[in-house]
């Protein structure tokens, strides 16, 4: 339950704290005084909206805080311990800070994302506000109020639907990726076999295009190689008498003879024969070079060739050899995938029936349960209407046919309900928006929230007007469903009703003042007397202080006081009854 709420900044309001206890508390005061901030400020600290209009003028800063009591609340400390949040003394403490650029959460004092504290928020509250009867209006959140009404089997078989369901949208979307790639195979293995095909045939080395060019240039200079090797042999070698090497041999055999005769000519001739040796080692490179046929025209024009392709392929494939032969494993290895995928997709639509089949067989489950659920529900619900009035109420959930053509699996199941009500004997049952008042509305919503009050769930609820529509004996029925409510959770109301407000255990009066120019709207705790002032003003107009209107509002309060005394009496009782039966 919630111990305490602390507001700061929030529109009308400058600074306020709040304490709450056990059972029912309520919240009056004059139209117009501020009583949907304190709900506004509630939401924004359960993670609801963060609108900025609700900065107190002239501040730059709101903020709220509410703290928790959760001992024994397995579920909330399981929650927190999931993201690492320490929950100390058995309190939690939500904080939200709202400037005009972001918006902080802190859960005990941890800051977390907003998701964090929404999750949290909604196992600690439940707030109703007065514009909810709408809902009951759409038969869209009919099948989510049923639901709310299963056990924990119900929830889990829900579960099992919604992950069933998303396994199989999983496996759907891939399948119909692949059916799709299988209908464009056929024309892209053709191009890319005819891809592979063109640069296999190039039998591409790493750095050929190189070593090709450099050769290309000394083939484009054959003319001259060849004259210049062929003249050059020529004149050291070619013909005996003419040839520079006979002509040196002659020369050095001559300056042989009178060597020994002076060392200048012994040196003269070593020289001489140095330059013969040399150059008949170098008439012998000519010759093996003229011998080889190096400078083969043919040649020349392969080259040639290869490049141009070379030059092809890249302009295609990749800048590089390297990165053509890159490319030429990735089109190789998405060749084998398509080659393979014939298999991928036989396996893919055996697994996409069996998913399908399996959520068919929980969604199957599902509708069994809601059923038995439905008659439950329709059943509590006559009880719960009888209580409120409306005993002659016929209710019932209306499940609509299937549809002739079966449609893509969805998460909460197949089904499609409707709430049907007869308000009077006689009538034939119709769906809400088209029979209920918004009294009826505002008492069919009470009722379904006793049943989740009944049922467990979060340890406080809050209604903001929820009894719209009602006046009258009606009024004093839904006080008196108030309160019972009250002794299992924690109950925080809005009310313009004077019988919920003098039924009420703890009541709080919303008011406005005018300081220094400025309005600030303060709430703060009745006590007995002040209770009865109030209480009278809503019996008999504005200031309700009038004799008859005090006595009234003294008897609400007398006649109140004693049905909670007998309420917490019948709780004791059953608490104890349950206690002996343990």
């Amino acid at each position: 339950m919630i111990l305490s709420l602390h507001i700061r900044n929030v529109a009308l309001i400058e600074d306020l704290t709040l304490e709450f206890h056990n059972g029912l508390h309520v919240m009056t005061g004059e139209t117009g005084a501020g009583k949907s901030i304190v709900v506004d400020a509630v939401n924004l600290v359960l993670g609801g909206r963060a609108d900025r209009d609700l900065i107190r003028t002239g501040t730059n800063k709101a903020s709220v805080e509410a703290v928790f009591d959760v001992s024994g609340d397995v579920e909330v400390k399981d929650y927190l311990g999931s993201e690492q949040i320490a929950c100390e003394d058995n309190t939690v403490t939500l904080y939200r800070e709202l400037t005009g650029t972001r918006s902080l959460c802190r859960v005990c004092g941890v800051v977390t994302p907003l998701t964090v504290l929404r999750e949290t928020a909604a196992r600690l509250m439940d707030v109703h506000g007065q514009h909810e009867g709408r809902f009951l209006l759409d038969p869209r959140y009919h099948l989510g109020f049923l639901d709310e009404s299963g056990g924990e089997e119900h929830q889990k078989l829900l579960s099992e639907t919604e992950r069933a369901c998303n396994l199989f949208l999983e496996c759907h979307r891939k399948y119909a990726r692949l059916v799709r790639e299988n209908e464009r195979k056929q024309f892209r293995m053709e191009s890319l076999k005819k891809s592979l095909s063109e640069i296999s045939r190039a039998r591409l080395k790493p750095g050929e295009d190189e070593a090709l060019e450099k050769e290309q240039v000394r083939l484009k200079a054959n003319g001259r190689i060849v004259h210049a090797v062929r003249t050059a042999y020529g004149h050291l070698a070619a013909g005996e008498e003419t040839s520079v090497l006979t002509s040196l041999k002659s020369a050095f055999d001559a300056l042989s003879g009178i060597q020994d005769l002076d060392a200048n000519y012994k040196s003269l001739a070593e020289r001489t024969g140095s330059a013969y040796y040399e150059l008949e080692e170098v008439s012998y490179e000519l010759s093996s070079l003229l011998e080889q046929g190096d400078f083969d025209p043919k040649r020349a024009i392969a080259v040639d060739q290869k490049l141009e392709l070379i030059r092809r392929l890249k302009k295609q494939y990749g800048d590089t050899i390297e990165s053509i032969l890159e490319r030429e494993r990735n089109m190789q290895e998405e060749y084998d995938g398509l080659e393979a995928m014939d298999e991928q997709l036989s396996q893919l639509a055996a697994e996409h029936k069996r998913l399908l089949q399996a959520y068919r067989l929980k969604a199957k489950e599902l509708t069994a349960s809601r059923h038995h659920l439905a008659d439950v529900f329709e059943e509590n619900m006559t009880h719960e209407l009888k209580d409120l009035g409306m005993e002659h109420t016929v209710f019932r959930v209306d499940f609509a046919p299937p549809p002739a053509k079966q449609q893509l699996p969805q998460p909460l199941g197949e089904d499609t309900v409707e709430f049907m009500i007869s308000p009077n004997p006689g009538e034939p049952l119709k769906g809400m928006s088209k029979i209920a008042s918004g009294g009826e509305l505002s008492r069919i919503m009470l009722a379904i929230k006793s049943l989740e009050a009944e049922r467990g769930g979060v340890g406080c609820m809050v209604f903001d007007e929820i009894d719209t529509g009602i006046s009258g004996r009606m009024a004093q029925v839904v006080a008196e469903k108030m309160a019972l409510i009250a002794r299992s959770r924690q109950v925080i109301c809005v009310t313009h009703l004077p019988q919920i407000a003098a039924m009420a255990d703890y009541e709080f009066l919303v008011e406005k003042h005018e300081e220094a120019g400025r309005t600030n709207t303060r709430v703060r705790l009745l006590n007995e007397e002040e209770r009865i002032a109030e209480v009278g003003r809503m019996v008999g107009g504005t200031e309700g202080t009038d004799e008859s209107a005090q006595s009234h509002a003294s008897h609400m309060l007398k006649t109140a006081s004693a049905f909670r005394a007998q309420r917490n009496k019948s709780a004791a009782g059953v608490t104890g009854s349950q206690t002996a039966g343990e």
